[in-house]
């Protein structure tokens, strides 16, 4: 079997910048260690596949090691695939998951701007390990899906040195979001990893966003944040608060249309 996939960069500014993923439209799901498979192979943060689902589609997302609840980049991957290739008419899409609810896409400009759910995070003492992985010294530890640490300065986190290797042994943490203030029209930066979910760093995280944007919105008394993944590709966001909803905009630039065969 021959199969459509796409790579994307998504909340990129061009390309060679923020996140990379795959994209495969699928004429119906394949067996689950199948798309596990495929994600192993493409060896990207995520892959996204999708199949139609009345006027909208179903979509999934994989690492290369586990499937996930959610995934911002590579939903914002697929809406592009949707409106640059198979539906290029539509101005909206929404995205049926299975743990996220129904994810919705729409065109603003150059960008594409998505609907989330709002994961806030509370206060929580930091779990063993935690702290001598990352590094630094964070003023606050709070946890939503993700242990979200916050730092002084944007230096701070730029210069974290994270222990993948001890990172993924601490079976409390998911995933770990380190950030602090932005300057220069930055509202906030961050940096996202995951070792245990088979992603040492990702370079441009939407997911991590849903629980970035309610604090940085609380922090500042705003609810309009331009933000900045601090990653080596760097990612550029535009985010906003909405009641119990995340808004999350970004640019995506096409890399690569091929063919795989299963």
């Amino acid at each position: 079997m021959r199969l459509p996939i796409y790579q994307v960069d998504a909340f990129a500014e061009k390309l060679f910048g923020g996140n990379p993923a795959a994209v495969c439209p699928l004429p119906q799901w394949l067996p689950d260690a199948t798309m596990q498979s495929i994600a192993a192979e493409n060896n990207l943060a995520e892959t996204a596949f999708f199949v139609r689902d009345g006027a909208d589609y179903a979509l999934r997302w994989f690492t290369p090691a586990v499937e996930v609840d959610l995934c911002g980049h590579a939903t914002l991957a697929a809406a592009h695939v949707v409106f640059s290739f198979l539906e290029p008419q539509r101005q909206s899409v929404g995205f049926r998951t299975l743990k996220a609810g129904t994810l919705t896409v729409g065109r603003r400009g150059d960008r594409l701007v998505m609907d989330f759910p709002s994961r806030p995070a509370v206060p929580v003492e930091a779990p063993s390990g935690l702290l001598a992985a990352l590094g630094g010294k964070p003023r606050e530890v709070l946890r939503a899906r993700d242990h979200l640490l916050v730092y002084d300065s944007a230096a701070e986190v730029t210069a974290l040195d994270p222990d993948f290797a001890a990172l993924a042994k601490i079976p409390e943490c998911w995933g770990a979001i380190a950030t602090a203030p932005g300057e220069d029209g930055v509202d906030f930066v961050s940096r996202f990893f995951a070792p245990a979910q088979g992603i040492a760093e990702d370079p441009a995280t939407g997911s991590s966003h849903c629980t970035l944007v309610p604090y940085w919105a609380k922090r500042l008394g705003k609810n309009e944040l331009e933000a900045r993944q601090l990653s080596r590709r760097v990612g550029a966001l535009r985010c906003a608060l909405d009641g119990d909803r995340v808004s999350i905009a970004g640019r995506a630039v096409l890399y690569l249309e091929g063919k795989i065969t299963v």
